[in-house]
């Protein structure tokens, strides 16, 4: 099969079905009338420094949606990492309801320290979130975000760093398919 991409207007089934894993932005943000939880696999780290991630929220037909307008007007947002004790309430979290997702997940809130933004009190990994600066393109907006803070659970942790055998993420395929992070290789790298 081959596609000409200049003829079809979206590839998203090819994008989501072949760019895998993904990694999961679980985006939590303060909004003026409720506090939002929301996840995106559109989702990754921009550069490491400025320390500073990114995701991508498709927009609606009235503009952003509630997490990307949250982080643009709040100046602030969180992601939590997902790992594979949260995946289920991650999954609960991922509707278009105007509801409080932390309170329909039953998950418990914490507060930034350092932005105005909730963060999932039970997530291994949190990253605060300062936005930066956001990008219109084509059915979504970009959203950067550079870290302020991050929160970082002793248990995943070894002499004081982050311990990925320790961390069991969960990262996103297509449809309603997942995958964690335990079948694991190494290769060292050529010199």
């Amino acid at each position: 099969m081959e596609i000409d991409a200049r003829e079809k207007p979206s590839l998203y089934r090819l994008l989501a079905g072949a760019v895998v894993p993904r990694p999961i932005g679980w985006i939590s943000t303060r909004g003026p009338e409720r506090d939002n939880l929301a996840p995106y696999s559109f989702f990754n780290v921009a550069t490491p420094s400025p320390p500073t991630l990114a995701f991508s929220a498709g927009d609606t037909r009235d503009g952003l949606k509630d997490t990307a307008r949250n982080a643009v007007e709040s100046g602030a947002f969180a992601h939590n990492v997902v790992t594979a004790d949260l995946a289920e309430a991650m999954n609960a979290t991922a509707t278009g309801d105007e509801v409080d997702e932390f309170e329909r997940a039953g998950l418990a809130k914490a507060e930034c320290e350092t932005v105005d933004a909730p963060y999932v009190a039970d997530a291994k990994v949190v990253f605060e979130c300062e936005t930066v600066e956001t990008v219109d393109f084509g059915v979504s907006t970009l959203v950067l975000g550079r870290v302020r803070y991050v929160h970082i659970d002793d248990a995943v942790t070894t002499d004081g760093k982050l311990d990925t055998t320790k961390l069991d993420v969960v990262g996103r395929m297509t449809g309603s398919e997942y995958t964690r992070t335990r079948d694991r290789f190494a290769m060292e790298r050529p010199e």
